[in-house]
């Protein structure tokens, strides 16, 4: 360990599973006392008793406005500051194409990958602010809000608003030292990938292991990305290595965006054979896209 952050303290949102407990377990491993928001409680009160006084869990929707604002100032009511926010939390969100485009659907998932980041930013930054310490707010986009095709037109143009969202906030937010990056993941390895192919969530874990061999011939380096992955960058962005990048976006994706004509439906109709699953359509959209948050 080499207590990149050690005395920070930071918020993770969507910490139980994924990526963001990939983060969570980083920064813990790095010094820092970490506040996990989520709105799955059974996982967050295990995570916070198998870190024990390095994580505290708090039930949070971020869709709340209530709950953005009491997160934040409870990180500060267990640990006395707020130093990293990172806006984790995600998920499918609406996945029906433009020409059957449900507008409820459209904003929910709005309010959830996009409004839930800029509530993100809005308390994070008043506390950094006041604090007079700056800090670092890191925000989870994905490749899919910089390359048509891999998800809807909700969930894309939701991930592509987290992009522009970060670099107003660079500019709003740099004279009080606190900087916005944006991270963009690639094919992830992680449950979420499982969901909207209609199998019983007790196959999720077979499936994501399925996926595995396939999805590593997709990038150029040869392997699926892990949540490991994205809470390395997560860590550069939140340290103090980072301190004169702000307003940038990188994505942590093997290469994957530095190619063209994946065939991701391919992909996931060879997990499903290697479960001996022969009754599903390996190019149905929801399961053919791309889904990583």
């Amino acid at each position: 360990m080499a207590n990149e952050l050690a005395d920070k303290v930071a918020v993770v949102t969507g910490g139980v599973s994924g990526i963001g407990l990939g983060i969570v377990e980083l920064f813990v491993e790095e010094g820092a006392r970490v506040v996990v928001g989520d709105i799955d409680d059974d996982a967050g009160h295990t995570l916070q008793k198998t870190f024990g006084t390095d994580v505290v869990f708090q039930h949070t929707d971020v869709t709340v406005e209530a709950d953005m604002e009491a997160l934040v100032a409870h990180a500060v009511s267990e640990y006395g500051a707020l130093d990293v926010m990172v806006n984790n939390a995600g998920a499918l969100g609406d996945q029906t194409g433009l020409l059957d485009l449900d507008a409820a659907g459209f904003t929910r998932t709005v309010d959830l990958l996009l409004r839930s980041v800029a509530l993100g930013h809005k308390y994070a930054a008043r506390r950094m602010k006041a604090q007079g310490t700056g800090g670092s707010i890191v925000s989870m986009s994905s490749i899919a809000g910089i390359q048509a095709g891999l998800s809807s037109a909700s969930y894309d143009s939701a991930k592509a608003g987290v992009i522009q969202l970060a670099r107003t906030a660079a500019y709003e937010l740099s004279p009080y030292r606190i900087r916005s990056n944006v991270i963009l993941p690639g094919l992830i390895l992680t449950p979420i990938m499982a969901k909207g192919t209609g199998l019983d969530p007790s196959q999720y874990g077979k499936f994501v292991d399925a996926l595995a061999e396939p999805l590593g011939r997709l990038h150029p380096i040869g392997r699926a990305g892990l949540p490991r992955d994205l809470a390395g960058m997560a860590l550069f962005f939140a340290s103090d290595r980072s301190e004169f990048v702000t307003g940038q976006n990188i994505a942590v994706d093997g290469g994957i965006t530095a190619v063209s004509n994946r065939d991701m439906g391919a992909v996931v109709g060879q997990a499903f054979a290697a479960m001996g699953i022969t009754d599903v359509d390996p190019e149905f959209s929801a399961a053919a896209k791309h889904k990583d948050s």
